[in-house]
């Protein structure tokens, strides 16, 4: 007697369901982990002056009295166009070609006038205290990346009460390249542990939303001093870090 064997069709219709459900797997891991969803952010890298404190007064009293010692004025409107630079930039900018010796005499000149102007006068960036205290508490490392001296930045970080926040300092010293080039950054990144596109910086100057950018990594411009569209450049731009779209931008 001939055994009954399952018409054809029903094998064919569940070969057809397991090709649907192994398809509708495959769709679930490219939404959920695939290359359209961006890498969650492990580190933030901060720039110093101008986002977690505010310190362009003190710099510009300390440029204005050391060039007039060089008999040089220097204005706001200049002072502006050449923040941020390296100090090196800066001397040679305003008062042209110098020798090296007497570049690194000036620029240390320039550094304890400064230092001298902010003992005990300088207070955080509005929303930087509540910020860096939820990074800590979600895991983020964090990093400083300044073209200022390591001096300046260690002083700087104890006088806010926040140096314990940080894991990594990058400063003039560490990197010989300034901004807008990308070395420091990634120097910093190297240092925390963290790829490139883990990272996110916040700047609030166009030649470091430039450097973050270059370095493949996320931005926040932070514009509380100038025109939104100077930062165009950046992921994200706001006029105070308070704003709720920064902790949605961090996912915290």
């Amino acid at each position: 007697m001939n055994r009954l064997h399952p018409p054809l069709h029903v094998d064919v219709r569940c070969d057809r369901v397991i090709h649907s459900f192994s398809l509708f797997l495959i769709l679930a891991f490219l939404v959920n982990f695939g290359g359209d969803r961006e890498t969650v952010i492990k580190a933030v890298l901060w720039d110093l002056d101008g986002v977690l404190v505010d310190t362009a007064s003190f710099h510009f009293e300390a440029w204005r009295e050391l060039f007039a010692g060089e008999g040089k004025d220097i204005g706001e409107e200049e002072f502006r166009r050449t923040f941020g630079l390296r100090n090196d930039a800066i001397l040679r900018e305003i008062l042209g070609g110098l020798p090296r010796q007497r570049v690194e005499e000036l620029s240390r000149r320039k550094e304890e006038l400064f230092r001298a102007k902010i003992a005990g006068r300088i207070t955080p960036t509005p929303g930087v205290p509540a910020l860096l205290e939820r990074l800590r508490q979600t895991g983020r490392r964090m990093a400083v990346v300044s073209s200022a001296p390591r001096q300046n930045v260690e002083m700087v970080l104890h006088g806010l009460g926040i140096e314990d926040a940080f894991d990594v300092i990058v400063a003039e010293e560490d990197a010989s390249r300034g901004k807008p080039d990308p070395q420091g950054y990634l120097l910093a990144a190297e240092r925390l542990g963290a790829a490139p596109e883990e990272c996110a910086v916040v700047e609030d100057a166009p030649g470091g939303v430039e450097a973050a950018k270059r370095a493949g990594m996320r931005c926040i411009g932070l514009a509380a001093e100038r025109a939104l569209d100077a930062l165009a450049g950046a992921d994200l731009v706001v006029q105070s870090l308070e704003e709720e779209q920064v902790y949605r931008f961090f996912g915290i």
